[in-house]
């Protein structure tokens, strides 16, 4: 009977132990799946969220440095040039641009011109084909992120940067010109410099160092600015009457909302919120503080006033001279490339202000130069001590690392200046690239987009005032 009954025991145990084994099994390959790494990192993908959003924000901040810069007369049309691209590069990149810059697959996978993918990019990711959230980019760009967020970052950039280019030609190109030639110039000119630095193309082949666009965005935009003001010609009454600013605190505004933006320009380029973020975040404040230090000390001495205008363009000249050199470079390098920058950019605008050029707002003597002296001076500074998959420069045992930076500026001014002069030349022969000289007079606003930035009672229209008052409220603008 015991036996019986031990035996029974023994038997319902074992039948019981049959799901139990079966669920122990589900639960560990359930605990084995779980442990697969997940390459998705949710702590770089916030921030590079929000470096998108900080980059984005750049565009109205430049809208409003442009538009303090200009006349009363011209502000709206020089803010909406920024905005608009916005909204034109905005789709473009959606449909073209992105593919264009960053997909290698289809000219090695369909045999389409060997090589080709050195100069420009395929086509398997137009309309965002194949661009997930859920899954990092097949190449190997960003592997923490989505896909989605290393493509609307790069968004971002391609944005502002034919923005910048309008400060050269502002108050006398039109509208549908400057619309046309973004369009065009996005993406035939930026694209393709794009791939060549950041997407596996041929300058990013041989060493070429740029963190975050001093070559692709600022070097592109500042000379491109150079040959449309040339194009275009330069306003009827540029030699003829001060074009001082309309409103300084637009201009201020306009700089503090860069600066802020810049956070996620340059630290947003270590595609991560690790340490290389940090090393660029630390290097952006460091240089820009020193080119606004530098121009202020340079302008206080040389001619007797420190302006706010002038502390403004310190801090964009250390911004933009710091750019390619962000995530290579230790602070003091950063301290040093900020304040050449300035000093660089300062004698930039009196050289162009002496030869009488009417590059507006001086796109190039801040861009061009500034971008230009930062990228060689990447090579002079960048050190592996700081980002490994750099290289050393100048200072750290390699000074062919300099020569290597002078290719990659020499590269971006010849394609730039060339793709800049055929595209205009396209659209003059379809369109006015300049409005008309009674527009230039009444004012672009107006003219081209029928409103006024600030009405007929701007700057007053106290009606207790008598006009011939010396304290009656005088209109701004010219």
């Amino acid at each position: 009977m015991i036996k019986k009954s031990l035996t029974i025991g023994i038997l319902a145990l074992w039948l019981l132990s049959v799901p139990l084994t079966d669920n122990a099994l589900a639960q560990d390959a359930g605990t084995a799946a779980a442990v697969v790494p997940n390459p998705i990192d949710s702590g770089d993908t916030a921030w590079m969220l929000v470096s998108s959003a900080l980059v984005l924000l750049m565009t109205p901040g430049l809208a409003f440095f442009y538009g303090g810069l200009v006349r009363s007369r011209n502000v709206l049309n020089t803010m909406m040039m920024s905005l608009v691209m916005m909204g034109l590069i905005g789709v473009t990149w959606t449909l073209w641009g992105y593919s264009l810059a960053f997909d290698v697959s289809t000219p090695a996978s369909e045999g389409f011109g060997k090589g080709i993918e050195t100069f420009i990019g395929g086509f398997d990711w137009m309309f965002l084909n194949n661009v997930t959230a859920d899954k990092p980019d097949p190449i190997g760009y960003a592997p923490t992120i989505p896909h989605q967020v290393f493509m609307v970052y790069q968004m971002m950039f391609a944005i502002i940067t034919p923005a910048l280019i309008s400060g050269a030609i502002v108050e006398r190109v039109t509208f549908k010109t400057y619309f046309w030639f973004g369009l065009l110039w996005s993406t035939f000119i930026y694209s393709p410099l794009a791939h060549w630095v950041w997407g596996r193309g041929w300058l990013g082949a041989i060493g070429v160092l740029d963190f975050a666009g001093g070559t692709v965005v600022h070097i592109s935009s500042g000379v491109s600015a150079v040959v449309a003001a040339w194009m275009i010609g330069p306003r009827k009454d540029h030699l003829n009457k001060p074009h001082t600013p309309h409103n300084v605190p637009y201009v201020l505004l306009g700089i503090g909302l860069l600066w802020f933006g810049w956070f996620g320009f340059n630290g947003g380029s270590a595609l991560g919120s690790g340490s290389l973020a940090t090393v660029a975040f630390v290097t952006t404040m460091i240089s820009t503080a020193a080119g606004g230090l530098t121009w202020t000390i340079i302008e206080w001495v040389l001619r007797g006033k420190p302006t706010a205008v002038g502390i403004a363009s310190g801090f964009l000249a250390g911004l933009v001279g710091i750019t390619p050199a962000a995530g290579f470079v230790l602070p003091v390098g950063a301290l040093l490339i900020g304040s050449i920058a300035a000093v660089c950019c300062f004698f930039a605008i009196s050289w162009r202000a002496k030869l009488g050029f009417d590059d507006s707002l001086d796109t190039f003597p801040v861009h061009g130069v500034g971008g230009t002296v930062g990228v060689i001076l990447t090579g002079v500074f960048a050190t592996k001590a700081v980002n490994a998959a750099g290289n050393d420069g100048l200072f750290a045992g390699n000074p062919g690392q300099i020569v290597t930076q002078f290719v990659g500026v020499l590269a971006t001014y010849v394609f730039a200046a060339v793709g800049t002069f055929v595209i205009l030349k396209i659209l003059e022969q379809f369109m006015e690239l300049r409005v008309s000289s009674s527009a230039e007079d009444k004012g672009l606003d107006i003219d081209l987009h029928g409103e006024e930035a600030y009405g007929e009672d701007f700057a007053g229209g106290f009606s207790s005032f008598e006009s011939g008052s010396p304290f009656a409220p005088k209109k701004v603008g010219s």
